[in-house]
């Protein structure tokens, strides 16, 4: 192993064990080192497979992304109560192939769970070019269709020229 790879899989280990701590408020030696040792292994097994190489975040973008995702999820949980709440129920589901220009993994997971995670609409499968979106009308499709969604998500990576 080289030594960033080292650095990253302490830093990782450690972050997993503070969310243990967090989220448990069990404070027993046999309880943190219980928490100290899954979180190691956690982070062990994940570590090399989280990023291909020639893949960066870009910090920057993804701070921006995420409050623009949240407001997308508002507005759409807005439409999605509104339809649901409309006498006729006016819904229109669909069943619609996407085709996706990313080319990395993490791109493409990313946009299937921001998909998924707007209300109205549902990555049903995703494959390595191709998303298969389940949306209950149209308008719900909006973000996704002028590929806005996909450009925001694509400026959150950056292609490395040579992978390090």
């Amino acid at each position: 192993m080289n030594r960033r790879f080292d650095r990253y899989l302490v830093y990782k280990a450690l972050t997993l064990f503070v969310i243990w701590l967090l989220l448990t408020a069990s404070y027993t030696p046999a309880h943190m080192a219980l928490g100290f040792v899954a979180s190691f292994g956690v982070a062990l097994l994940n570590t090399d497979a989280g990023r291909p190489p020639g893949v960066a975040i870009r910090w920057l973008q993804l701070l921006q992304f995420l409050p623009w995702l949240f407001g997308r999820i508002l507005i759409s949980g807005l439409h999605l109560s509104f339809l649901i709440l409309h006498p006729k129920l006016p819904i229109a589901p669909a069943l619609i192939r996407y085709r996706t220009k990313l080319s990395h993994e993490p791109g493409i997971v990313l946009l299937g769970s921001s998909i998924t995670l707007t209300p109205g609409t549902v990555t049903a499968e995703a494959q390595s070019d191709e998303l298969i979106v389940h949306a209950i009308d149209g308008e719900s499709l909006d973000d996704l269709q002028s590929q806005r969604l996909e450009s925001k998500v694509a400026d959150v990576f950056r292609i490395r020229k040579s992978a390090e």
